[in-house]
C-alpha cells in the first residue's frame, strides 16, 4: 500500500499541497481527480522525489520514501508516466523502451509482454519516438515505465490530447495490469468518465487539499462529477 500522510509543499509563498493524506491499496486502481492547478502533478512529483516535500511522509509497502532520490524510488518499485509523456524524440521506439529498464539488470531486447500490451510499438520499434502520434507516444511512455517492472504505476493525465480510440486502449491495458498481474495503479485524471470506468477507489483534490474519497462504484451517487466541475 502507498501511504501519504500530512504532505505539504510550497512554491514561493503559495501553499500548493495542504496536509495531503491518502492511501492507495495494493493491487487496486485508484484515481485522483481535480481541476487544473489544484496540486495533482505536484503531488506526483513529490511521490517520485522530483520535488522535495516541505513536510509529511510517503511510504510504499511499509518503506519510507521521502529521503530517496528518484532513481532509488524506481528501484523500490515505482514507475512514473509524466504529464506530456516526455519520450526521447530522437531515439527509436525500441531505444526509448530499453532506457526504461536502466534501473534493472541490463537488457538487450524488449520483452514480448510489452509488445503484447502495445502491438503498435512492435510495428514501429525502429521508428523515432518523435515521429509517433500523440496516442502512440503515450503508449510508448507507459511501456517505458513498465520496463522497470514496477509494482506501483503512477500516471499523470494519460488521456490529455489523445484520440478516443487510444484512450479506450489505454483504459483496457491499465485494467488488465491490475486484474491479471496484481499491479497497483495510481491514475491522475480530469476526464471524469474515463476515471469512473476504471476506478476501484477515488480521491478528489481541490486547492491542494483532499476533499472527498470513496469507492469507484459510488462516484456517480457521491456527486464526484460536480465536485471537479466547480
Amino acid at each position: 500500500m502507498l501511504n501519504i500522510t500530512g504532505l505539504n509543499q510550497f512554491y514561493g509563498g503559495s501553499h500548493i499541497l495542504r496536509d495531503v493524506t491518502m492511501e492507495v491499496p495494493k493491487g487496486s486502481l485508484t484515481v485522483l481527480l481535480g481541476r487544473n492547478g489544484v496540486g495533482k502533478t505536484t503531488l506526483l512529483r513529490c511521490l517520485m522525489g522530483l520535488v522535495r516535500a516541505k513536510s509529511g511522509t510517503i511510504a510504499w509497502a511499509g518503506q519510507p520514501l521521502e529521503t530517496l532520490l528518484p532513481h532509488a524510488r524506481v528501484a523500490q518499485g515505482l514507475g512514473y508516466v509524466p504529464q506530456g509523456r516526455e519520450i526521447f524524440a530522437r531515439l527509436t521506439v525500441e531505444e526509448n523502451l530499453l532506457v526504461g529498464a536502466a534501473s534493472r539488470k541490463p537488457v538487450s531486447q524488449v520483452p514480448d509482454r510489452i509488445y503484447s500490451l502495445f502491438p503498435v510499438l512492435k510495428e514501429m520499434k525502429k521508428r523515432r519516438g518523435g515521429d509517433l502520434s500523440g496516442g502512440q507516444q503515450q503508449q510508448l511512455a507507459i511501456g517505458r515505465a513498465l520496463m522497470s517492472e514496477p509494482q506501483l504505476l503512477i500516471l499523470d493525465e494519460p488521456t490529455e490530447g489523445i484520440q478516443p480510440s487510444i484512450i479506450q486502449e489505454i483504459g483496457r491495458t491499465l485494467r488488465q495490469l491490475v486484474d491479471e498481474t496484481g499491479m497497483t495503479v495510481l491514475l491522475v485524471e480530469q476526464y471524469y468518465d474515463f476515471a469512473r470506468s476504471l476506478a476501484d477507489r477515488y480521491w478528489v483534490m481541490r486547492r491542494g487539499e483532499i476533499v472527498a474519497n470513496g469507492m469507484g462504484a459510488e462516484m456517480e451517487t457521491q456527486g464526484v462529477r460536480e465536485m471537479i466541475a466547480v
